[in-house]
């Protein structure tokens, strides 16, 4: 008889993130856990993973950290954000402390994030940006981590109540409307983290590798 499969850990306690992996894996028949399903609890050494310059990084060091913490299970984790060609790729690694506001989280800390990106694009000329995503792996054997983005521009409103950070923002180049005006299906399709996990578990059966 087969062995089972041991779930997936995703590694994020964001429920926007985890309304969209969860997706995603559907898409490949896979199932995952989060860490708090997981019985992870919360640590404040948490703040200080996502502390690197690239986005393949502070994937792969979440991934880790959760791995260890989740017994060894096989774990998935992201970074992600939004480079804004006029501030020179920013706010980047750092979309989601943008605003610095370290006392806010939810919609409010998007609000700010937001409110801070429209303020610095003020003035600018070009106001197109990408949306950039690390995906890594990682269990007992393997690392591996890819790269997905997705093209389009920052609008001046919002559009749309879908999505979290940055989305009603964000107008899609391929999908003709932001990213909180699509739903959670035509987003994964053309999205950033949607092309990240694809390219993953691509790279993952070129080692031999079954999830």
């Amino acid at each position: 008889m087969a062995a089972e499969a041991r779930p997936l850990v995703l590694a994020t306690r964001s429920k926007g993130k985890l309304r969209e992996l969860h997706g995603i894996l559907d898409e490949f028949g896979l199932a995952g856990i989060d860490v708090q399903g997981r019985g992870i609890p919360w640590s404040d050494e948490e703040d200080l993973i996502e502390r690197f310059d690239t986005f393949e990084a502070n994937a792969l060091a979440k991934a880790r950290y959760f791995h260890e913490r989740s017994g060894g299970l096989p774990t998935l984790a992201d970074d992600s954000g939004i480079c804004v060609v006029a501030l020179g790729g920013a706010p980047g690694v750092w979309s989601k402390r943008y605003s610095g506001r370290d006392d806010l989280s939810g919609q409010r800390l998007d609000d700010a994030n937001n409110a801070k990106l429209l303020q610095e694009l003020d003035g600018a000329a070009d106001w197109s940006a990408s949306y950039s995503c690390a995906a890594a792996f990682v269990d007992n054997q393997t690392e591996v981590v890819t790269m997905g983005e997705t093209h389009g521009t920052i609008l001046r409103e919002p559009r749309g109540d879908g999505g979290f950070g940055y989305d009603p923002y964000f107008l899609s180049r391929e999908l003709h409307r932001t990213f909180g005006e699509a739903s959670i299906e035509d987003k994964a399709v053309i999205s950033h983290r949607g092309r990240a996990f694809r390219a993953l578990f691509a790279a993952l059966r070129g080692y031999g590798r079954s999830l």
